[in-house]
C-alpha cells in the first residue's frame, strides 16, 4: 500500500512506551548503555544487553540507543557546541534530513528525544525515501525564521541524493526561502556525513557521527522546537538524581 499519510504523528505503541512510569527505567537504561559505550564496547552488542536486562520493546531501544552517548564523547561534544549568540554574521551548514525531521516530529506531536548529550532527537525511521506531510512546509518555515531572528548569515542546506523525493525538498525549500528573501543554497550529495564532518563552519546535526568528527555544532532543531513549538512531546532521557534504581520487574510492558 502506498504512503498516504499526511501527518508524522505519533507512533501508536508510544502512549505506553513512554508513560511517565516507564521514564525511570529508560533513562537508568540509557545511562548504563552510556557507560558501557565511554569504555569501548560494541554499540549494538551493548544496547541488546540493556536492552533485554530491562525487557525493553523495539522502540524503547530505539529511544535509549539513539539518547546514550559515552562519557568522553558527550564530553568532547560539549566542548565545541555553539549557541544562538555565536550564529551571528556566521554561515550555517545544514544536516538537512536530521534537522527537518526532528522538527516536523515536534510539530505533529510525535516524540521527540531528548538525549544524554542535550540534543534533540527523533524516532523517525530515516529510508530511501521522504514524504512530504502537512508539517513540512511549517517545519521549513520555523527552522529559517530561527536563523533568521539569530542573526545568521548564508544558510547551506545538505540533503542526500540517494534519498527518493530529495530534488524535490531542495525545490521545497528554495521556494520557502525566495518567499522570505533568506540566503539559502542547497545540494544534493551523496554522502552528506562526510561533508558536513570535513566543513570548516559551524554545523547543525543532531547525528553522533557528525558531532564526533565535525568542528562547531549547533543543536538548532532543539533551538527551534524550544523557541517556536508549544507543548511538544518531550522524552528527557538525561540523568535524574530522581530516578534512584528502578525495580525493572515493574516495568510496564506495551
Amino acid at each position: 500500500m502506498p504512503d498516504r499519510r499526511q501527518n508524522r504523528g505519533a507512533h501508536p505503541q508510544d502512549a505506553r512506551c513512554f508513560a511517565t512510569t516507564a521514564l525511570p527505567i529508560l533513562r537508568r537504561a540509557t545511562g548504563e548503555l552510556s557507560w558501557l559505550l565511554g569504555r569501548d564496547y560494541s554499540p549494538k552488542a551493548a544496547l541488546a544487553l540493556v536492552g533485554d536486562r530491562y525487557a525493553l520493546r523495539g522502540r524503547q531501544r530505539d529511544a535509549v540507543g539513539r539518547c546514550a552517548v559515552g562519557e568522553p564523547a558527550r564530553a568532547a561534544r560539549e566542548g565545541r557546541r555553539c549557541d544562538a549568540r555565536d550564529l551571528c554574521g556566521n554561515g550555517l551548514a545544514l544536516d538537512g534530513y536530521n534537522v527537518l525531521l526532528t522538527v516536523e516530529a515536534a510539530l505533529s506531536g510525535a516524540v521527540v528525544l531528548l538525549a544524554r548529550d542535550d540534543n534533540l532527537r527523533d524516532l523517525a525511521a530515516m529510508s530511501s525515501h521522504y514524504k512530504r506531510v502537512s508539517q513540512t512546509r511549517p517545519a521549513i518555515t520555523l527552522i529559517g525564521q530561527w536563523i533568521h531572528d539569530h542573526g545568521g548569515g548564508a544558510v547551506q542546506w545538505y540533503l542526500d541524493r540517494p534519498v527518493s523525493n530529495s530534488g524535490r525538498l531542495r525545490g521545497w525549500l528554495l521556494e520557502v526561502a525566495a518567499t522570505h528573501g533568506w540566503p539559502w543554497q542547497v545540494d544534493l550529495v551523496a554522502d552528506p556525513d562526510r561533508v558536513l564532518a570535513d566543513h570548516e563552519g559551524i554545523v547543525a546535526t543532531a547525528d553522533g557521527g557528525i558531532l564526533d568528527r565535525c568542528g562547531p555544532w549547533l543543536d538548532l532543531a532543539r533551538q527551534v522546537v524550544d523557541d517556536a513549538v508549544p507543548d511538544p512531546w518531550l522524552v528527557d532521557l538525561r540523568p535524574s538524581a530522581d530516578d534512584a534504581s528502578p525495580n525493572p520487574s515493574s516495568f510496564p510492558g506495551c
